[in-house]
């Protein structure tokens, strides 16, 4: 027999726990099916202990032995369940406050006896102050055995018979497991019923999903947005140039120095670089050019020079992807409207496709 921990073990809400490397299971989770309300072992690696003192510290003791001890012959209380620890297994406080090592083989199959003493008086006593010890204490053994159902070996004091009686009442682990998933169906009906009103209140397409302002475009205008993806790729990449000069005229920087020429040089399908400077000097390499913002821009802003909004409406329309530059140009596009509907409205009416 080895003793692996003996001392004071600080308890709240009347728990203590035996944790292996398991995900958090709660009250009902552990005790799901079992007759006795003391060592709830119904989840895997977890064994969730309950004590008569709601909150301080109680004389714990826990034991490994080599086969079956006799049962205490003056605990009040004594219970017994199976227990197979995953990986190393430790006594834990109620909040991860203290934590003791066990020495169980993980995967191995034990038996544990939860003993009490003392239960009653422990519920109704205060928290013990500083140096006093609580009315209650604990013995927690353990041997190899194959698994077999839990049990209620001795029942001596009224918050035993309490505990047991409330966790017959508890769902039993199918009824438990229906709950999970009517849990989980509902919760994932939430999350996209959510998702489906930010994006207008219909779910997206998972091409629409992956176009960057589109679900801002959709809160606004869901039908337009969809049109836009029935679209065919060389009308929307008119769209897109249509919609940058529109903006930029909207704007009045149509009357502005060298815009002119930036959008004529972005309807006529220039590369970037190209439409926003001009042509390149022969010196400079042949190479791709990235436009950089600092952070990436997220809508027009008047506060900004007038080219610096200019060139995010016209990048936008030099996307790769029409769909990408029909929805970035319109979101960017809204900016200088008063209403944002009179851009929708005179949308549908130059591209009836849309409409």
């Amino acid at each position: 027999m080895r003793t692996v921990m003996s001392g004071p073990a600080r308890v709240a809400y009347s728990q203590i726990y035996v944790e292996s490397g398991a995900d958090w299971a709660d009250l009902g989770e552990c005790f799901a099916g079992q007759q006795n309300g003391l060592c709830g072992a119904a989840v895997p690696g977890t064994l969730f202990l309950i004590t008569g003192l709601h909150t301080g510290e109680v004389q714990f003791t826990v034991e490994v032995h080599d086969t079956m001890p006799t049962v205490e012959y003056d605990a009040e209380d004594v219970v017994e369940a199976p227990y197979r620890p995953i990986e190393t297994a430790q006594l834990v406080s109620w909040g991860g406050s203290g934590s003791w090592a066990l020495d169980l083989d993980p995967g191995a199959d034990y038996r544990v006896r939860y003993s009490a003493w003392g239960m009653d008086a422990g519920h109704q006593a205060g928290p013990p102050m500083d140096g006093e010890s609580s009315p209650d204490r604990y013995l927690l053994q353990f041997w190899p055995a194959r698994s077999a159902p839990e049990r209620i070996v001795k029942q001596t004091s009224r918050q035993a018979a309490y505990k047991h009686k409330a966790v017959r009442e508890f769902p039993t682990p199918a009824e438990l497991a229906d709950q999970k998933r009517e849990k989980a169906r509902r919760a994932e009906e939430q999350r996209l019923a959510e998702h489906a009103a930010a994006w207008g209140g219909t779910l997206p397409t998972e091409r629409l999903e992956n176009v960057r302002f589109a679900r801002e475009l959709s809160a606004l205008d869901r039908p337009l947005v969809d049109a836009f993806e029935r679209t065919g790729p060389e009308t929307l990449r008119v769209i897109a140039r249509w919609t940058a000069r529109r903006a930029c005229v909207e704007a009045g920087f149509d009357q502005l120095e060298g815009i002119p020429d930036v959008l004529a040089r972005m309807d006529r399908g220039d590369a970037l670089y190209d439409a926003l400077y001009g042509p390149r000097p022969p010196r400079l390499p042949d190479a791709p050019v990235t436009l950089g913002f600092g952070i990436l821009p997220t809508s027009w802003d008047s506060r900004l020079d007038p080219f610096e909004n200019v060139t995010r409406v016209v990048t936008a329309a030099c996307y790769d992807d029409p769909l990408r530059a029909a929805i970035g140009t319109t979101w960017f596009g809204l900016g200088p409207f008063e209403h944002h509907d009179q851009l929708f409205a005179e949308l549908r009416v130059a591209f009836p496709e849309v409409s």
